[in-house]
């Protein structure tokens, strides 16, 4: 078993990206934005499931536009593009498949 607690940094600073923890197969980030702040379009090599814990967030990926919040999860395929804006101050947790 591995806890693995996630800090809350948006009380310190605007914007924060982070890795939380890292296994064989997997990275695990953690995003904090305040509302307004974006990240831009970028992409990864494998599948990625995003599940956001707080607030809400914007994601547009490949043309397409979708919202999420505590209530979805979203699963991106690889190499598909994206980029993210949060309506709300939000956190996100990312989870990368390598």
């Amino acid at each position: 078993m591995k806890h693995i607690q996630v800090e809350q940094f948006l009380q310190e600073k605007a914007k924060h990206a982070g890795k939380v923890t890292a296994g064989v197969g997997y990275d695990v980030m953690n995003i904090q934005l305040k509302a307004g702040e974006s990240i831009a379009e970028h992409s990864a090599s494998g599948e990625v499931l995003i599940v956001c814990r707080q607030g809400r967030v914007k994601f547009h990926v490949e043309g397409q536009e979708t919202e999420l919040d505590a209530q979805a999860l979203l699963m991106l395929d690889p190499n598909e593009k994206h980029s993210l804006e949060a309506i709300e101050d939000c956190e996100i947790i990312v989870v990368r498949l390598k």
